[in-house]
């Protein structure tokens, strides 16, 4: 049975229950080394505590160790992921193909995007070289999904949102090049978010000064149906660095997005439970540039953010009226002291304030300097919605069935819960006619019911007693709590962990050589390319000191396109032109196209 998965980012053990909380199917979280978000590990102690909470609803957690690996770091690593399968986690995250090397516990592999998994042959060799699943790449197409799932029986996950990185993951090394930052060792710099003056092939300016190789961040809500039918089985949302506000709101989102489409296809998600909220998921009210579809249904113009790399938020209307201390707009939305609201100036710069009093539909910012008549302004900070949803009530329940029978002096409680496991719980009473026969059904009703505060809400109870014997309350909960923990230990003993084992094999790696875009960063992941017919390896861009003249980021986004300048509409002798790209410190970048696969390319 195809079971859909939706995997949550977290910061930490709290981001991470808030996700399982609010339906999350799976968690990603940083250990204490190796992650591609340096910033954002966790101690051992704290991944424990988040596995435990999540095999509670059969969600799993999956810990990154996505950062290539020098030939020490690679045992630290091997140390680490030991430790971790003794915790049972239920899978690593990784980006270092010497790890497949090394001789790992039997715990599930899963191949980074950082591994550029961008082909149907690249996904064929990481199928054959044993891992379980695979991150694609973010620029793929429903098209490209479809074709690679159809010849592949590997699990395929995909990003449905968050922010996005403009080259394609793994093949950034413009942060290294820059400043020694590598993004592939968790250090990223993120010149992507810095401004840029774009020139043609003649020095002419095409635009000045703006952060042209920032994106938009994506949002597949729409697309869920489609990505499933072409092949996606875990759905991911990207955010180790968001906060728990984010979580909440972003994770209920697409928990129930996601559950209208499995209701329409007869398919089943990949945990127990029912998320409980009160509050209204809003996409708009949360960290965003703007949303884009990026290339899920082909190329289109609406993937780029130049003017800012900052949150803009959700449209809040057009300023109709400008005073001395205030302003007015044209909206039905209902502003508080404490928002934080923003707008493009005459100059197409981002600038922003935040409410200090409003009357009416008379708004007092912080600063009225740049604000003109007739400009949109956006509300990128909601404080009454970050109130909602941080003072949120959320729960996750599993329904249960119990049914309570009698024989003699033995009062015997047997549970079913939603996934078919079973408990029984009995305890024993005093053969004592009740002279109130209807008080103690009614003590029974109130008294097992009573299953706050554990994860289980009660579906349905059946009592069927051969004698209503007296029965004191303290002996019903007493065999309510008895029963609560057999269940508990029942699901422990039912919950399915998988363990695979790397077999070794020359299945061919689909090149014959690698240059240092290939990631070998040590004699391990050396030896596995060697083993797997490569003949000829450049180490890693990190073991070089200089990158000048070398490619350093292949991006899907193409500057030429986006100015209306795309060589397939013009001449075939202007295909191979170069542009030319200036950072804020004077840097020239050269930019070519590789035409064929609708592709950029950026020099250092």
């Amino acid at each position: 049975m195809t079971l859909i998965e939706l995997l949550a980012p977290a910061k930490d053990l709290e981001c991470g229950k808030s996700a399982i909380l609010c339906g999350a199917d799976a968690v990603y979280i940083g250990g204490p080394l190796f992650s591609a978000r340096k910033s954002a590990g966790n101690t051992l102690e704290d991944i424990a505590k988040l596995i435990d909470f999540a095999h509670l609803y059969y969600a799993k957690v999956y810990v990154t160790i996505n950062t290539i690996l020098t030939d020490a770091e690679i045992y630290e690593a091997k140390k680490l992921i030991e430790k971790l399968y003794e915790l049972e986690v239920d899978a690593i995250i990784i980006q270092d193909a010497g790890l497949l090397e090394i001789g790992l516990p039997p715990v599930p592999l899963i191949a980074s995007t950082q591994m550029h998994n961008h082909t149907l042959k690249k996904v064929k060799f990481l199928e054959a070289a044993g891992l379980k699943r695979v991150i694609l790449a973010r620029e793929l197409s429903i098209k490209d999904i479809k074709h690679i799932s159809k010849n592949t029986g590997i699990e395929l996950e995909g990003f449905i949102h968050g922010s996005l990185c403009v080259c394609y993951s793994g093949q950034c090394y413009l942060s290294y090049a820059i400043g020694g930052r590598s993004g592939n060792r968790g250090e990223c710099a993120q010149p992507c978010r810095k401004t840029y003056t774009l020139l043609d092939n003649n020095r002419k300016v095409v635009a000045e000064q703006q952060h042209l190789l920032s994106l938009k961040d994506l949002n597949l809500s729409e697309n869920i149906e489609e990505l499933i039918k072409a092949g996606i089985t875990s759905f991911k949302i990207e955010g180790r660095l968001k906060d728990e506000n984010y979580i909440r709101n972003v994770v209920s989102y697409y928990r129930q997005a996601i559950d209208q489409v499995l209701e329409k296809l007869e398919l089943d998600r990949a945990s127990s439970g029912e998320s409980i909220i009160n509050f209204k998921p809003d996409l708009k009210k949360t960290f965003n540039r703007d949303y884009t579809t990026y290339f899920i249904n082909g190329r289109n113009d609406d993937i780029a953010s130049p003017f800012t790399p900052k949150a803009i938020g959700e449209p809040a209307g057009i300023v109709k009226h400008i005073a001395k201390d205030h302003f007015k707009v044209s909206t039905d939305k209902q502003f508080s002291p404490g928002d934080g609201i923003c707008f493009f100036d005459i100059r197409s710069k981002l600038k922003g304030t935040t409410i200090n009093r409003v009357e009416g539909k008379l708004i007092y910012p912080g600063d009225m300097s740049g604000l003109k008549k007739g400009m949109e302004i956006y509300r990128n900070f909601d404080i009454k919605f970050i109130r909602q949803v941080k003072n949120a009530r959320i729960e996750r329940v599993i329904a249960v069935n119990l049914s309570l029978t009698s024989q003699k002096e033995t009062l015997k409680l047997k549970a079913v819960d939603e996934d078919g496991i079973e408990a029984e719980a009995s305890v024993l009473i005093h053969q004592e006619p009740a002279k109130n026969q209807q008080l103690v059904i009614n003590n029974l009703n109130t008294n097992l019911s009573k299953l706050g505060g554990t994860e289980f809400r009660l579906a349905e109870l059946d009592i069927n007693l051969d004698q209503v014997n007296f029965i004191p309350i303290s002996e019903i909960n007493k065999l309510r709590r008895k029963l609560v923990e057999i269940l508990r230990n029942q699901r422990k003993l039912h919950r399915i962990r998988d363990f695979i084992t790397i077999i070794p094999n020359n299945y061919p790696y689909p090149e014959k050589e690698l240059d240092y875009s290939g990631n070998v960063y040590n004699n391990l992941a050396k030896k596995f390319y060697e083993r797997h017919g490569v003949e000829k390896i450049a180490p890693a861009a990190e073991a070089q000191t200089d990158m000048t003249g070398k490619k350093v980021m292949t991006t899907k986004l193409c500057l030429r396109y986006q100015y209306g300048l795309c060589s397939k509409h013009q001449s075939a002798e202007d295909s191979d032109v170069p542009m030319f790209l200036i950072d804020e410190e004077g840097k020239e970048y050269r930019l070519e196209f590789n035409c064929d696969a609708c592709e950029m390319e950026i020099y250092y």
